[in-house]
């Protein structure tokens, strides 16, 4: 049993207090009035014993023990959050056979966490789980391979194919720590150091490609890399600087400590993450299971993310289902 002073709608309002620093924008996140903020504020601090804000830097700033009790809050919160997700899931016991594809950006922890999902609403149904680039993903889906696949979209129309946006990725800069600062600057960094770019044969490689000559940048040819975890390491290790995504990013987790990541100094873009599913499929399962992908979306990986980097807000973020 919770003590007493210790409350879901608390707990609520110190996490969106811990990201902004402010009252005000906790009222906006929470949804409810700043004095109604504070109070909770008030109320969880004195059911605890301990300050958990000093109330009095602008912005606030954790306490020691407020910091301590952040990482418990999240957590438990997090769980909730999935727990609930669970519970308004799919019904897919109808499901004879599902081929499902997932871009490999979510193998960490999404992916897993959708499968278990699925698993439990799927009593009678053989399934089939294939992670993979989405250049791979798209070419499944036009082949017939998969009834449903989660990947980056080229904004080509596949034919027999719907599409249902889930997420919007921007691109920007990554480095190791400390680089920009040495360099002088984003522009200064992209010319002292050479660019380590994806394998072309990728979407994300063909996007940025694009993206750059669409913008008369050009880059020396020394790096091209396959494999994204690998061009992480590089990237941490000072060898050159590269572009990505904040989903590259969450995935290169073990790297952070070494790397940093800044906007790009060039006109912004993004890529957009969305379902496919067959047309002859009925509507309502790639319905669900896209509801079902945002909602985990943004618990597993758009938060965290906008925690670590929250010059990303409304940059990154879940794009609302028709």
């Amino acid at each position: 049993m919770l003590m007493k002073g210790v409350t879901l709608r608390g707990l609520e309002v110190f996490e969106a207090l811990a990201a902004s620093g402010s009252v005000a924008q906790a009222a906006d996140l929470t949804g409810l009035s700043q004095p109604a903020v504070s109070q909770q504020m008030r109320n969880l601090e004195a059911a605890l014993g301990a300050e958990l804000v000093d109330h009095g830097r602008r912005p606030m700033q954790l306490t020691p023990a407020g910091r301590s009790f952040l990482l418990r809050t999240q957590s438990v919160l997090g769980q909730l959050r999935l727990a609930q997700n669970e519970l308004t899931v799919m019904d897919l016991t109808h499901l004879s056979t599902l081929n499902l594809g997932v871009i490999d950006d979510f193998d960490n922890d999404l992916t897993p966490q959708l499968v278990t999902i699925l698993a439990e609403n799927m009593t009678r149904c053989r399934f089939k789980l294939v992670t993979a680039p989405s250049h791979e993903i798209a070419q499944a889906m036009r082949e017939r391979k998969l009834h449903i696949a989660i990947a980056a979209s080229s904004g080509a129309v596949l034919d027999g194919v719907v599409e249902y946006p889930l997420v919007r990725d921007p691109f920007m800069l990554v480095c190791a720590r400390g680089a920009l600062a040495e360099a002088g600057g984003a522009e200064a960094l992209m010319r002292a150091l050479p660019m380590l770019r994806y394998d072309r044969e990728q979407l994300i490689g063909r996007q940025i490609e694009a993206h750059l000559a669409r913008q008369q940048l050009e880059f020396p040819e020394r790096f091209e890399i396959g494999a994204h975890l690998s061009l992480m390491t590089l990237v941490a290790r000072g060898v050159g600087w590269g572009i990505t995504t904040p989903l590259g990013y969450m995935r290169a987790g073990r790297l952070h400590d070494r790397m940093e990541a800044h906007p790009l100094p060039v006109q912004p873009f993004a890529r957009t993450i969305s379902l496919f599913a067959a047309s002859d499929w009925s509507d309502r399962v790639p319905r669900d299971v896209a509801r079902t992908m945002r909602k985990l979306v943004s618990e597993l990986v758009i938060d965290p993310a906008l925690r670590q980097l929250p010059w990303l807000e409304g940059e990154l973020r879940v794009l609302a289902g028709e």
